[in-house]
């Protein structure tokens, strides 16, 4: 193999790394955004993760919970849902494991297990795990969401918020 072919090949590599590193980022971002919904959000920073033709769906048993939304207009009326008071989540935290990432030039597809810990409005408080499998598409320079899908694997009630008020016990 000749040298000018092994550095093509080495730069085609460290592309499609940063390709990885800013897929992540858009994903981890996406989570934190959801974790943060309340009274009065600002949906912007939210909507700028997504494609202007992007599909959000629920799958499985999300699929009636959630149905399949197309078009950020559609996405944003979701959203918007869990921001007008009161706002649905007192607490809302998720954790994203079990990564697999795929570039492929100006698209790539993620695939994670989610872990969601949320405290209502009404006080209940619920654990879920969902897989998520969500493809990317390099737009305007800026990768974003093309097509969000999630599929609940289970949901439990939880006996007691999350948040307790007790403070954290420490050694003296």
């Amino acid at each position: 193999m000749s040298e000018r072919l092994t550095l093509r090949a080495l730069l085609r590599r460290v592309e499609d790394l940063e390709a990885e590193k800013r897929v992540r980022a858009c994903i981890n971002r996406y989570m934190a955004l959801c974790d943060d919904l309340r009274e009065g959000f600002d949906l912007e920073p939210l909507m700028a993760l997504f494609t202007p033709d992007a599909v959000w769906e629920g799958r499985g048993r999300y699929a009636a919970t959630f149905g399949r939304l197309e078009g950020a207009a559609a996405i944003r009326a979701m959203f918007a849902k869990y921001t007008v008071p009161p706002a649905h989540f007192r607490l809302n935290a998720h954790f994203l494991t079990s990564e697999e990432i795929a570039v492929d030039g100006d698209a790539a597809t993620g695939r994670w297990l989610m872990l969601q810990t949320s405290t209502f409005a009404s006080g209940d408080s619920q654990l879920s795990a969902a897989r998520l499998d969500v493809r990317f598409r390099r737009d305007e320079g800026e990768w974003r969401m093309a097509h969000f899908q999630t599929e609940r694997l289970f949901s439990r009630k939880v006996d007691q918020p999350w948040d307790a008020a007790a403070d954290l016990p420490v050694p003296k």
